[in-house]
């Protein structure tokens, strides 16, 4: 069957499914396996330390596949400058740039002139037609099920797909709690003509970066073992429960401010987590979707499989 919507003729990809961005964890292996099995998938720019190691990833994408992918850039990390990184990618004249996190005006300003896809993720409907009115390509729209950084409200995807599909004329990627075909059809029935998984293509075996601990934990979790951190912040995201967060919680119940939180929730904390497993020094991202996760398979495999549920869906409803 074909899987034809806006979202797929837009970036030229066989199916609706792109790879979120996963600070740390998405890089060239990852980003080639989703692009080869017929979705999008991309790298983290803002993860690498230079341009010239951003460049080398993109490259090293282009090696494993000759179809498109994109770079994502997480423009909220405390003010880090982007513009040398995302020159790069113009340079390198990548297919797609997501950006997630901050205000992408400046982004969209560099980006004046080029070809490259545009796609915002937002978690809100006014977000969403702001991104449309800078001239974003597509928005996509993160619910509170989500990993990683979410909205500032506590709005579920199925309530916040169908608004901004009313709101705005550019195709919608839904995000947040979705993990197998079931939810795909899920998203496409509300309007979306795509979705972005994260969560779930950590627990891949093409995500070699990610450590087998995180991975396990990740399959033997449930939806309740996740919670909420840095909502004091102001900036709320979901990440695996476990005693470390437990800390976190208890400073935000302190008041201690970002001065009190940082070394609990900075990038290095995050890395001895999901890169060497120290699951009592530090912290992973995860949505609620872990509760649907029963098992690491490669790429190729869970799209096909996610697609596979897909048809048998369709010719239900065809029925």
């Amino acid at each position: 069957m074909k899987w034809k919507t806006r979202i797929t003729e837009m970036l030229n990809i066989d199916y609706p499914i792109i790879q979120g961005g996963l600070a740390h964890l998405a890089y060239s292996e990852l980003a080639a396996a989703v692009s080869n099995a017929g979705g999008l998938g991309q790298i983290t720019a803002m993860s690498l330390e230079t341009p010239e190691q951003l460049r080398e990833e993109i490259r090293r994408v282009r090696q494993r596949t000759s179809k498109p992918f994109g770079v994502n850039f997480a423009i909220g990390q405390h003010g880090r400058p982007f513009s040398h990184m995302l020159e790069v990618a113009i340079e390198e004249n990548v297919p797609v740039v997501t950006m997630t996190g901050g205000n992408p005006t400046p982004l969209f300003e560099q980006l004046k002139g080029t070809d490259i896809k545009k796609l915002v993720l937002v978690a809100a409907r006014r977000q969403a037609e702001k991104a449309e009115e800078l001239g974003a390509d597509a928005v996509m729209v993160v619910g509170q099920e989500g990993g990683g950084h979410l909205g500032r409200h506590d709005t579920g995807t199925f309530v916040l797909v169908p608004q901004v599909v009313d709101a705005v004329s550019i195709p919608v990627v839904a995000s947040g709690g979705i993990g197998d075909g079931r939810g795909m059809m899920a998203a496409l029935s509300l309007g979306a003509e795509g979705i972005e998984m994260g969560t779930r293509f950590i627990a891949t075996k093409e995500c070699v970066h990610a450590h087998e601990l995180y991975k396990q934990a990740l399959v033997n979790g449930t939806e309740y073992d996740t919670v909420v951190i840095k909502r004091t912040l102001g900036a709320p995201a979901r990440v695996i429960a476990n005693d470390w967060t437990d800390r976190i919680l208890q400073l935000e119940q302190e008041q201690a401010g970002y001065e009190g939180l940082k070394s609990y929730i900075s990038g290095e904390a995050n890395k001895r987590y999901i890169y060497e497993g120290k699951e009592g020094e530090g912290f992973g991202w995860a949505g609620q979707v872990m509760g649907m996760i029963r098992d690491i398979p490669s790429v190729n495999e869970l799209i096909t499989r996610m697609m596979e549920e897909g048809e048998a869906i369709r010719r239900r409803w065809s029925m």
